[in-house]
């Protein structure tokens, strides 16, 4: 090899293309040519490196990358050929320009078989060989730009098939008769169609039947401008032993083709002709499903399953139509169950959900196929019939539904019996509107609660009347208490060994201005529902206290008041901080008074119960259970709560018939007081039997009937009086409103 300058290797200027220097490989075993090839090509942007036999050749071949090869043919070790020959077998990417003086053709041809990319005979010109190399590498450029794009075109479209294979969305194309020209993998995971199955077919092989008509006129129209792109909904079919159909959201453009403009770069041609369709598919079919669920859910209770009232009423407006078209009857019934919030407070919400579910069930069971059952919410159900012949259709659907009510629900273990109230309203004779027929059948169930429940009545125009009371009643209790008009009645309780009176129960009256005395069954109710309680309550507390500054004379501190609670006042936050601040203002020591409640109360929220109760016998205040046994209690609870006292209801009384019979269920309650060392008091004592039952068996202190009925408080100070209570004597006093 000839010396080179040091910097023959270094990087050059770059030439005019831009790409980095080409570097060449000069091969002759003459020293005088090489040079002056080496001079030749000096300077013009190539990197040179020389070699002087085939040996050096292969040397740099190996080492170095070239462009392009100056090979002469006839060197002292290797031939030319043999340089070519290794250049071919280890893949050197490098062009080989021969330069020779062989004048055979043979030499020549073997050049050119080898892949050599010129000839050139000693001696060549200056411009020829000049021209040769930069042919040579013009060349090598173009071909690796080429290849470059042959391998992005490789790459993008390895690309492209991955991003449409692995789309969510099945892409398709068809051509002009609507067959399958392409088809991605997604298909195959979503319609269980493999790519092959389905190329060539024709798309109907996949439209559900029900959508075909729509599949025709989407696929078949025709647009090409702006608004080429719609969407459409169809269902597919699955493959068959897989998943039913599925729908999709099918995004489809037209695919048009110039057919002239292909071969005519000639701007005006504007005539398009149809070549196919491109289309996107989106599985939608979970969001159909859910669209589905919310629309049902929009317009069906989800407790119970049945039509909610937004659903009610529209059926309802669609009978009204066919009823007033066909000029026939339709009756629309109100349901209100009867002690259900009963349920609800002994056994809690949960039971009462399953109490619902269970009637949803029966009552549906009693409908025919055109009937409408519907839940308005909370306990209340409303039902329309269609097409009555007459009223006793609908006489007969009410007793059915009392009927299958009668029967006991199971809420695991829990036998639990209910009734209903049910009020029926017919059209056209009761309103013609949605809003009347609701109206009346909501009136006259009332009417079936307020004459005692469990039972059903038509709507009569007398009922507005009752109803219109009602308001009233509400409206007249509002005022009750600004203008003082409640007042508190007393009814003795008696010890049956003295005779002497030892407590008395407060019963609270009202005063109307119109109607004289009201008892307390006819407005406590109306007070639960509109939000009185609570005032009353509150006026109740006062008056007691207020009463007793009265009795001090008589009776001194020893006398205790019992007070009969609500539950709504029980479950106020603020109850145990109202009654201590009573008792403080009025002077009255705690340990006088006994707050009574029922044992539902204990059952609806027993701990909430056991905090308050317990910070009133924290207090100095003892506890009450009225009506024992009536409700769903439970043993647990006389242990868990702060109890002192249990009071037999007059509902167990009233059995009492003869003083010498068996009445197992009072003769537990006394055993119960008694082995827990509680006071008891028998309520609803009318008659001698029942007195003399009562106290053979051990329950000493009685009211009712039999010995006083309730009197207003100057009337009972006065029998106080006229008994002349011996001083420091443990009166009980027990009030209730």
């Amino acid at each position: 090899m000839i010396p080179v300058p040091h910097d023959a290797l270094a990087p050059q200027a770059p030439i005019s293309s831009g790409l980095e220097q080409p570097r060449l490989l000069l091969v002759d075993d003459e020293p005088r040519l090489l040079s002056s090839l080496y001079e030749l090509l000096q300077g013009r942007g190539y990197q040179l490196v020389t070699a002087a036999s085939g040996t050096e050749a292969l040397a740099q071949l190996s080492r170095l990358h070239f462009d392009l090869v100056l090979l002469d043919l006839g060197l002292p070790d290797i031939s030319g050929h043999g340089v070519m020959d290794f250049i071919n077998e280890k893949g050197i990417g490098a062009d080989v320009i021969v330069v020779s003086g062989e004048v055979g053709i043979d030499a020549a041809i073997g050049a050119l078989k080898r892949g050599a990319y010129d000839y050139l005979r000693k001696p060549y010109s200056r411009e020829e060989l000049l021209k040769t190399v930069g042919n040579a590498l013009k060349a090598r450029r173009l071909e690796e730009a080429n290849q470059r794009m042959a391998t992005q075109l490789e790459n993008s479209e390895k690309m492209y098939r991955y991003l449409v294979d692995s789309s969510p969305d099945i892409i398709y194309t068809l051509n002009h008769e609507g067959r399958f020209t392409f088809v991605n993998d997604r298909a195959y995971q979503l319609l269980g169609y493999r790519r092959e199955e389905l190329i060539g077919q024709h798309y109907s092989v996949l439209v559900h039947e029900e959508d075909l008509e729509r599949a025709r006129y989407s696929f078949n129209e025709r647009r090409v401008d702006e608004r080429a792109s719609r969407n459409v909904e169809l269902r597919l079919k699955c493959h068959a032993g897989s998943n039913p159909e599925r729908t999709f959201n099918n995004t489809l453009m037209t695919i048009s083709l110039n057919a002239i403009g292909m071969h005519v770069p000639d701007q005006e041609v504007k005539k398009l002709e149809f070549f196919g369709t491109y289309g996107v598919a989106r599985d939608i079919t979970d969001r159909k499903r859910a669209e589905e669920v919310i629309s049902y859910q929009a317009y069906h209770d989800i407790l119970t399953d049945l039509p909610n009232r937004i659903l009610f009423k529209d059926r309802l407006g669609l009978a009204v139509i066919q009823a007033k078209r066909k000029q026939t009857e339709l009756a629309v019934m109100f349901i209100d169950l009867d002690r259900f919030k009963l349920v609800n407070d002994t056994l809690g919400h949960v039971k009462g959900d399953e109490l619902l579910q269970q009637v949803a069930v029966r009552l549906k069971e009693c409908l025919r196929k055109g009937d409408t059952l519907a839940r308005q919410g909370g306990d209340e159900f409303t039902i329309v019939l269609p097409e009555l012949r007459d009223r006793d259709d609908a006489r007969s659907v009410a007793d059915k539904f009392l009927e299958c009510l009668q029967l006991p629900f199971d809420l695991d273990g829990h036998q639990v019996h209910i009734s209903a109230s049910i009020g029926i309203a017919i059209y056209p004779g009761h309103g013609e509107s949605i809003d009347e027929l609701l109206r009346h059948a909501d009136i006259a169930m009332y009417q079936v609660k307020g004459q005692g429940k469990n039972g059903h009545a038509f709507y009569d125009e007398s009922m507005q009347d009752v109803s219109h009371q009602k308001i009233a009643l509400s409206q007249s209790l509002r005022r009750a208490l600004e203008n003082d008009e409640l007042e508190m009645y007393y009814q003795p309780q008696i010890d049956a060994a003295s005779g002497r009176i030892v407590g008395a129960e407060a019963l609270m009256r009202w005063n109307h201005p119109t109607r004289g005395i009201v008892s307390p069954g006819e407005f406590l109710p109306f007070a639960e529902e509109n939000g009185l309680m609570i005032p009353i309550s509150d006026w109740m507390i006062g008056a007691l206290c207020r009463d007793m500054l009265q009795w001090k004379a008589i009776a001194g501190n020893q006398v205790r008041l019992s007070l009969n609670l609500s539950p709504q006042y029980l479950d106020r936050g603020d109850f145990f901080e109202k009654m201590r601040g009573a008792l403080l203002r009025h002077g009255i020591a705690p340990s006088q008074i006994e707050v009574e409640i029922t044992e539902n109360i204990c059952i609806r929220n027993p701990q909430h119960a056991i905090e308050q109760l317990n910070k009133l016998g924290q207090l100095g205040v003892s506890v009450a259970i009225d009506d024992f046994g009536t409700g769903y209690s439970s043993l647990a609870y006389l242990h868990r709560f702060p109890v002192h006292t249990i009071k037999i209801d007059q509902s167990f009384v009233k059995e009492i018939h003869d003083e010498y019979g068996h009445y197992p269920v009072v003769l537990a309650i006394i055993s119960i007081a008694r082995g827990l060392g509680l006071n008891l008091i028998a309520e609803g004592v009318e008659t001698e039997p029942q007195a003399r039952y009562l106290r053979a068996n051990g329950c000493m202190t009685m009211q009712g009937y039999l010995y006083h009925r309730p009197m207003p408080l100057p009337r009972f100070v006065d029998v106080l009086r006229g008994q002349g209570l011996p001083p420091g004597a443990a009166n009980v006093l027990a009030f209730q409103a």
